[in-house]
C-alpha cells in the first residue's frame, strides 16, 4: 500500500497557525496589561489580563478548553495574582457540581436510550406534515432539556443522529436532494434548541454560570423555578415562530412525511417495550424535574436533589462507577467550570466590573434604565460573531455588562434573566458560535451563506420576541 506524502507547505502553514493560537490570547492579555490601569488595586490589573488572555485562549483553542482554564488558575497563584486556596475554591463552587451531576444524568438518558425513544414517539405522533415534523424534533428537545446541561449532548449526541436518519428517509442527502427536507430539518433542529436552552437554568452550560455570577456580581439568586418562569411566555412564543419562519427561509421540497412516521414507527418496533433501566431513568427523571418544580416548597437545594437522583441512578444500577468515571464531559466540566468562576469572582472582588461600568454607563446615561438594557441586549446578541463558544462569550461579557445594566437602575433579577437568556439564542447567527453548530452544519446540507443568512434573520424574530413580550411577561410576574 502506498502512502501519499502531506505536501510541506500546506504543513508549516498549520503548524504556523497552531502557533497563533498561542500568540493572539498573548497579545491580547499584553495589551490589556499594557493600558493605563492607575487607581486599581495592586493585582487586580493583572486578574484582568489573564482572564483576557484566558477567554481569547478559549477562542482560538490552543489546547483543550479544561487544560486552557487549568493553566490559568495554576498561573494565577504563581504570578501572585490570588492565593492558592482562592485560586481553587472555584472547585468547591455548587453550582458547579450541580453541572457535574447533570452531565451524568445526561449520560443515564443516552445510556439507556431513553432519549431515544422519547424522539421516535414524539416523531411518530406529531410528525404528520413537514412543520409538525420539525415542531416534533424541538418538542423531543425540549423534553430532556430540564436534566441534559449540555445543548451539544442533546441536540449533538441524542437528536442530530435522529434527524440525520430521518433526513435521509426522505431521500434527502447533502447536495442536489438537501432542500426535500433535510436542510429545514437540520436549521429547525439547531435553531430550536438554541430556544430551548435558553428556557431552563439546567438546559445548557452558560446558564448555571450566568447565575453564579450574577450571585458572585450583586448577590442576585436565580433559582431554576424563577428561571424556567421567566422563559415560559417568550420562550413558548419562540418555540412557535422559530419553526415557522425556518420553514418559510428554507421551504422542503417534500410534504409527505409519512416515511418519517414509518422509520419513528420501526425503529420503536426493533427497540421493543421500554426496559427495565429505562423504566427507572424515566422514574428518577421525573422525581428529580418534581423536585426542581416544587423548590419553594422545600430547602434542598437544586446540587442536592441532583445528586440524590445520581445516587438512585447508582443504588438501581442503571449507572455504575465505571460509567461516572468515564464521562470525560463531567470532570472537564468540573475544571473548566471551576477555573473560569474563580477568575470571574476574583475580578468582581477586586471591582473591575464596577469600574467598567461606571466608565460605560455614561453612553447611555441619560435613557431610561429598560431601553439602555434592551441596547445592552442587542449588543451582547452580535457580539457573539467574535465567540465561537457560549461559556466563553458569557465568561467575557455577562459580568460587564450586567455591571452597566445595575449601574443604570435596571432591576438586577430582570437584567441578570433577559442576558442570561441571551447567552444562548446568540448563537443562532454563525455556523461555529456553540457545540452543536459544527454537527449540523458539517452534515452539509446548508452552505455557509445560507446559515449565516438564515441565523440573521432570527436573530431578529428572537430580539423582535424577547424583547416586547419577554419584557411585558416579567412585568406581569414582578421582575420590574
Amino acid at each position: 500500500m502506498q502512502y501519499t506524502s502531506v505536501p510541506a507547505a500546506p504543513v508549516t502553514a498549520i503548524r504556523a497557525f497552531d502557533r497563533w493560537r498561542w500568540v493572539v490570547p498573548l497579545l491580547v492579555g499584553g495589551a490589556v496589561w499594557l493600558l493605563p490601569h492607575s487607581g486599581f488595586a495592586p493585582g487586580s490589573w493583572g486578574l484582568l489580563a489573564l482572564f483576557a488572555t484566558t477567554v481569547c485562549a478559549l477562542i482560538t483553542r490552543p489546547l483543550p478548553s479544561g487544560a486552557v482554564v487549568l493553566l490559568s488558575v495554576t498561573a494565577s497563584n504563581l504570578l501572585g495574582l490570588v492565593s492558592i486556596q482562592d485560586a481553587l475554591s472555584g472547585f468547591a463552587n455548587v453550582t458547579v457540581w450541580l453541572i457535574v451531576a447533570a452531565f451524568l444524568f445526561a449520560r443515564g438518558i443516552t445510556q439507556t436510550r431513553l432519549g431515544e425513544r422519547i424522539a421516535y414517539h414524539t416523531i411518530g405522533r406529531f410528525g404528520g406534515t413537514p412543520l409538525r415534523l420539525g415542531y416534533s424534533i424541538v418538542l423531543a428537545d425540549l423534553a430532556m432539556a430540564p436534566i441534559t446541561p449540555s445543548n451539544t449532548a442533546r441536540a449533538g449526541g441524542v437528536l442530530f443522529p435522529i434527524t440525520l436518519s430521518v433526513a435521509r428517509a426522505f431521500g434527502s442527502e447533502p447536495g442536489p436532494t438537501a432542500s426535500r427536507m433535510g436542510a429545514f430539518l437540520m436549521k429547525t433542529l439547531y435553531q430550536g434548541d438554541l430556544v430551548v436552552s435558553a428556557m431552563f437554568l439546567t438546559a445548557t452550560a452558560p446558564n448555571p454560570l450566568v447565575a453564579e455570577l450574577a450571585r458572585q456580581i450583586a448577590g442576585t439568586e436565580l433559582s431554576w423555578t424563577m428561571w424556567a418562569v421567566a422563559a415560559l411566555v417568550p420562550g413558548i412564543v419562540a418555540l412557535i415562530v422559530v419553526p415557522l419562519v425556518v420553514y418559510r427561509l428554507c421551504p422542503p421540497t417534500l410534504r409527505d412525511t409519512r416515511p418519517a412516521q414509518q422509520l419513528a414507527a420501526e425503529r420503536l418496533r426493533v427497540m421493543g417495550p421500554m426496559g427495565r433501566n429505562e423504566r427507572v431513568m424515566l422514574m428518577v427523571f421525573s422525581v428529580v424535574l418534581l423536585l426542581w418544580l416544587s423548590a419553594a416548597w422545600h430547602d434542598a437545594s437544586p446540587t442536592a436533589v441532583a445528586y440524590l437522583g445520581l445516587a438512585l441512578l447508582l443504588v438501581t444500577r442503571v449507572l455504575d462507577w465505571q460509567d461516572v468515571l468515564a464521562e470525560k464531559g463531567a470532570w472537564d466540566a468540573l475544571v473548566w467550570f471551576g477555573g473560569l468562576i474563580m477568575l470571574a469572582g476574583q475580578l468582581g472582588k477586586a471591582g473591575l466590573p464596577k469600574a467598567f461600568a461606571t466608565a460605560s454607563a455614561g453612553l447611555v446615561g441619560a435613557w431610561p434604565w429598560w431601553a439602555a438594557l434592551a441596547a445592552l441586549l442587542v449588543l451582547y446578541l452580535y457580539s457573539h460573531y467574535a465567540f465561537a463558544s457560549l461559556v466563553a462569550h458569557a465568561t467575557a461579557m455577562f459580568p460587564a455588562f450586567f455591571a452597566v445594566a445595575l449601574g443604570l437602575g435596571a432591576p438586577p433579577h430582570l437584567a441578570a434573566l433577559s442576558l442570561g437568556f441571551f447567552s444562548s439564542l446568540n448563537a443562532a447567527i454563525t455556523h461555529y458560535g456553540t457545540g452543536p453548530a459544527p454537527i449540523v452544519f458539517g452534515a452539509g446540507y446548508l452552505t455557509q451563506g445560507q446559515w449565516w443568512r438564515i441565523g440573521f434573520v432570527l436573530s431578529l424574530v428572537h430580539l423582535a420576541i424577547w424583547l416586547p413580550v419577554g419584557f411585558a411577561w416579567w412585568k406581569v410576574i414582578g421582575l420590574w
